[in-house]
């Protein structure tokens, strides 16, 4: 599904929500939801987490969504109940899906396709998609609307983009791998998981291979990103406003869960996983079977569960398997 714009007024917003307006004249005219970092006059953004408070005082947005007890200052603000909540709402009414249009034949007339492109007859592209020069989709492979694909990409039978992706040139991706499927968001209100719209894309950068049965999501608002020359293997998961770097490799069975960013040059093993919104530095490498509960530096070499650096944890794994040993010693003594 494409997605159009729409506005509101801060007032509108105020009482679609239940909430009070502060510091913010009520005809403000709002016609986006972007994160904080990101926001600008016409954007809502919101905080429920008083650590992030600092940066919600330096924000240009247009208006911020808080509860009853945060103190921002003099900067505008709708104060609600359940912030997350009614920024999850907002993103639905700012950003609404409309129908896709589908055309009689497997090419929607709005596409503009390059010379040299092989599309397969089992094979749909959207409207308003462009296909770079010398573009092959196999059998069954379905482009969304608004994607934007680079000279000499390859999709393979049954891979899925949805829509508004951007493939750099000589992408290729490998059977039954979907490239911009929603992002695993959810808000808890009344006791029930309510859906939060997922209204960002996928960006794959030039040179990028991805391996079969793949899932990338597309961001809440903004990219997922995978940087230039990046290579990623069979059965990997990667969630939401994911930031890969360059080069990075990523092998089969590992996943990487929302916001958190890779540098240039990262291995991820097999089956390794990656916590949400952490930062893994460029030239690192992470085992097989380890889990990356914060932050590393540059550089850095982890194995493990928690991933901790290599020396440290074959230590004590050696520690550990002297164990029974050990206890054989001092039942004897």
């Amino acid at each position: 599904m494409a997605r159009t714009e729409m506005t509101l007024t801060a007032q509108d917003l105020a009482d679609r929500l239940g909430g009070v307006l502060d510091h913010c004249p009520p005809d403000r005219c709002i016609s986006e939801v972007k994160p904080l970092e990101e926001a600008g006059a016409a954007s809502v953004s919101f905080l429920s987490n008083p650590r992030y408070a600092a940066k919600a005082k330096e924000s240009p947005a247009g208006l911020i969504l808080v509860d009853g007890a945060a103190e921002l200052g003099d900067r505008p603000v709708l104060r609600v109940k359940h912030p997350y909540w009614a920024f999850a709402q907002a993103i639905g009414w700012l950003h609404p899906e409309t129908p896709t249009e589908w055309s009689e034949t497997n090419l929607n007339p709005s596409a503009l396709v390059g010379p040299d492109c092989h599309i397969a007859p089992s094979a749909t592209v959207g409207a308003r998609t462009v296909l770079g020069r010398g573009c092959r989709l196999h059998p069954g492979v379905h482009v969304g609307d608004d994607c934007v694909l680079g000279e000499d990409c390859e999709l393979f039978p049954g891979v899925v983009v949805y829509r508004r992706s951007q493939l750099g040139n000589r992408v290729a991706v490998h059977a039954n791998s979907v490239v911009g499927s929603d992002g695993y968001g959810y808000v808890m209100v009344e006791g029930r998981h309510t859906k939060i719209a997922q209204v960002g894309w996928v960006e794959l950068g030039d040179d990028v291979e991805i391996g079969a049965c793949v899932c990338i999501d597309r961001g809440v608002l903004g990219p997922t990103r995978i940087g230039e020359g990046t290579k990623v293997d069979n059965q990997v998961q990667i969630g939401h406003n994911v930031q890969v770097g360059k080069h990075c490799l990523l092998v089969s069975q590992c996943g990487i869960s929302g916001s958190t960013k890779l540098g240039d040059y990262v291995t991820l093993a097999g089956k390794a996983g990656v916590v949400g919104h952490i930062e893994i530095g460029s030239r690192s490498v992470v085992g097989g079977n380890s889990v990356v509960a914060k932050s590393l530096p540059e550089g850095s070499f982890v194995t493990g569960f928690p991933a901790r650096p290599h020396r440290e944890w074959t230590e004590a794994q050696a520690a550990l398997n002297r164990l029974p040993r050990l206890m054989k010693q001092l039942r004897k003594g």
